[in-house]
């Protein structure tokens, strides 16, 4: 796999994140520890991005 292509799965991936982050936040009763979860891949996913950036 290419620089590229990686990177561009990696943002795919992180925009589903924050899709899923979003619609957890929007239950009436939203799961943290999902949510953190979520939050943390989130967060590693974009750091790698970064990195790979740079």
């Amino acid at each position: 796999m290419t620089t590229e292509s990686h990177l561009s799965a990696l943002e795919t991936k992180h925009h589903r994140l924050d899709d899923e982050i979003s619609g957890e936040m929007h239950r009436p009763t939203p799961d943290q520890v999902r949510l953190t979860s979520l939050k943390r891949e989130k967060l590693r996913i974009k750091e790698e991005i970064t990195r790979l950036q740079d």
